[in-house]
């Protein structure tokens, strides 16, 4: 069943001894605002948690097959595509970029039927084999720390050796050395938005929305372990039902109802106790209802 209704809703998660989300431009250094010091996440590094939930749900077999993955070759995609549709012409020759021409409406509707993360976030299809482009429904924001974190750099050793020759040259505590970054402890907010009528033209039905919440609401994070990352936790799913399509009240003014802070007498916090999270659920505009699915 299709989507008729805008949802809004605010994602709290937290980290504890970990790297939430390392940039590779900065030596894999926890992601940070370089002005201000909070922590950042970003929204790619969230969709990855939830594509990985998916497919291990329901094993990558379709409709919930997962387009963008470690090693995938997503014009041999695009081509199963066009064969879905009984266009398998069109794959002849070799040119670099096909068109497609007037199949390209089925092939993308295709890959929307077939993958869920292109129903649900969106893709651009036009490399190689021209599938068009999909705008997704469902959008996140970069998850931002409540407050300024402290990126800790810790040295690692190992015992072991790659090659007999590495063997011979290791003498006593002489061991190859590493890096390891983590974040003592930050708690973090994003925001996200449900379009109904981008649902309607990818095929996101409400089956689809209700394993999306379930990979939010923490299990994308409990089968995402690594000792890199620490421990990850979702500590709250706040979501803003609209009753119609178009929405009552604008996002940010749904948003600025959850704030969290650090608990009075608190100087630098260490666990999920020691924030406060408030929820302003008065005076909700009318068609608008709050769901807690966590928190």
């Amino acid at each position: 069943m299709s989507l008729s209704n805008r949802y809004d809703f605010v994602l709290l998660f937290d980290v504890k001894d970990g790297n939430p989300n390392g940039d590779p431009d900065a030596g894999n250094l926890p992601r940070l605002d370089a002005e201000s010091g909070h922590g950042l996440v970003t929204d790619v590094c969230l969709k990855r948690k939830v594509r990985n939930f998916v497919g291990l749900v329901h094993g990558e077999t379709p409709p919930y097959e997962i387009y963008v993955k470690e090693r995938a070759v997503l014009n041999n995609q695009h081509k199963r595509a066009y064969q879905g549709i009984g266009r398998e012409d069109l794959l002849a020759g070799d040119d670099k970029k096909r068109k497609g021409g007037d199949a390209v409406d089925g092939a993308r509707t295709w890959m929307c039927r077939n993958f869920y993360d292109v129903r649900t976030f969106g893709a651009v299809m036009s490399t190689g084999v021209n599938c068009g482009q999909v705008r997704g429904p469902v959008q996140l924001t970069f998850a931002r720390s409540v407050d300024p974190i402290v990126a800790l750099e810790h040295s690692i050793t190992r015992m072991a050796v790659a090659t007999e020759a590495e063997a011979e040259k290791q003498e006593g505590d002489n061991r190859t050395m590493g890096r390891k970054h983590t974040v003592p402890y930050g708690l973090y907010m994003a925001h996200g938005f449900v379009s109904s009528f981008l649902a309607k033209q990818t095929g996101f039905s409400e089956d689809d929305l209700q394993l999306l919440w379930r990979a939010l609401e923490g299990q994308m994070f409990e089968h995402d372990r690594s000792a890199a990352r620490g421990e990850m936790n979702t500590r709250g799913l706040y979501v803003f039902k609209h009753d119609s399509a178009l929405g009552n009240a604008p996002a940010h003014s749904l948003f600025d109802r959850v704030t969290a802070g650090r608990r009075e007498g608190v100087d630098v916090p260490r666990s999920f106790a020691d924030y406060q999270v408030n929820v302003d659920d008065s005076d909700l505009s009318a068609g608008i209802t709050l769901q807690r699915i966590v928190g």
